[in-house]
């Protein structure tokens, strides 16, 4: 087994056992929960023995792991601690874990600007650029979720769903009347937001809206923002997408708004960045910090100049 392997199963392992979970070490590790199952079923295979078992109150050690988990937790401990003290030597690198729209269509685009005012800073977004696996902490954690409590999260913005078309799909539907404006059109469905109890998909939205539309749940279903994208530029249909993402598609013409911006909602989730107290130490965490608040300040400023500006012409 190569070492990276054999090391990042054992991480997996180890903190599967301790918090109880795959998802919860799937969280700390910021990859998915089957991810996890997977590096540990690779060191099963290895080894030739189960080392977990599932219990009602979750995941315990079997008898084969009991005898090393002491020497698992203790070795972690140490590693962490020298990644600490190596982290202290490369001060300069900023390690991210992000939603992955959130990191492609806005995080990326606006870095530019804050490496040009800081160029010795590099940043390792969702991996990329680490040659080694992850073994200390993240510096920064940006997610999409209910308002968190910590007192290292800050808010960065709500976003505002509205349906999105390519242009051209745009002209074709204002040739129609109003009712019928997406009856045989198709509808592509976007899961980023279903967890979000005040994000409206397809059928609510057309319903609320009393649009005629057969079969309003049918359409291909996307995980991301990015691959709906590009099936709306290709004239593919119609997604209901939060509009802050992809503000430089709507800027440039990219993108067209098909309805009337009364007829999009805010998300109740937003998007937030949690930072450790150990990394706020370091001014360039801090840097970070201040310039993430100040770009999403700016996008909030976005939004509301494009909610406005609609619904004031709207009236007239």
């Amino acid at each position: 087994m190569a070492v990276t392997t054999h090391l990042r199963s054992f991480q997996a392992l180890e903190l599967a056992v301790r918090v109880g979970s795959l998802k919860g070490a799937a969280d700390v590790l910021s990859i998915s929960p089957a991810a996890v199952g997977q590096r540990i079923k690779a060191l099963e295979d290895y080894l030739g023995t189960d080392l977990l078992v599932r219990g009602r109150s979750g995941l315990r050690p079997s008898p084969a792991l009991e005898t090393a988990l002491k020497h698992l937790g203790t070795a972690f401990r140490e590693l962490a601690q020298a990644a600490d003290i190596l982290d202290m030597q490369r001060g300069h690198e900023i390690h991210i874990a992000a939603v992955s729209d959130f990191a492609d269509l806005w995080l990326q685009p606006r870095l530019d600007s804050f490496r040009s005012a800081h160029p010795n800073i590099q940043f390792h977004i969702n991996g990329e650029g680490a040659a080694q696996p992850r073994l200390r902490p993240l510096d920064c954690k940006i997610s999409f979720g209910p308002r968190s409590d910590s007192t290292n999260s800050v808010q960065l913005f709500h976003d505002f769903l509205l349906p999105i078309s390519s242009p051209e799909n745009t002209r074709r539907v204002g040739e129609l009347k109003k009712r019928d404006r997406l009856e045989g059109f198709p509808l592509l469905h976007l899961d980023l937001y279903k967890e979000d109890p005040a994000a409206p998909g397809w059928s609510d939205w057309i319903k609320l809206h009393k649009l005629k539309r057969t079969m309003p749940n049918r359409g291909i279903r996307f995980q991301r923002i990015v691959p709906t994208l590009v099936a709306v530029l290709a004239n593919a249909g119609f997604a209901i997408c939060g509009l802050a993402l992809i503000s430089r598609y709507i800027d440039d013409g990219r993108v067209s708004l098909p309805f009337p911006i009364n007829t999009g909602a805010w998300t109740g989730h937003a998007f937030q960045a949690s930072f450790r107290n150990e990394a706020l130490v370091r001014p360039q965490v801090r840097r970070f910090r201040s310039w993430l608040l100040e770009e999403s300040a700016l996008t909030n400023a976005w939004l509301k100049q494009r909610t406005t500006q609609a619904r004031s012409s709207s009236a007239h």
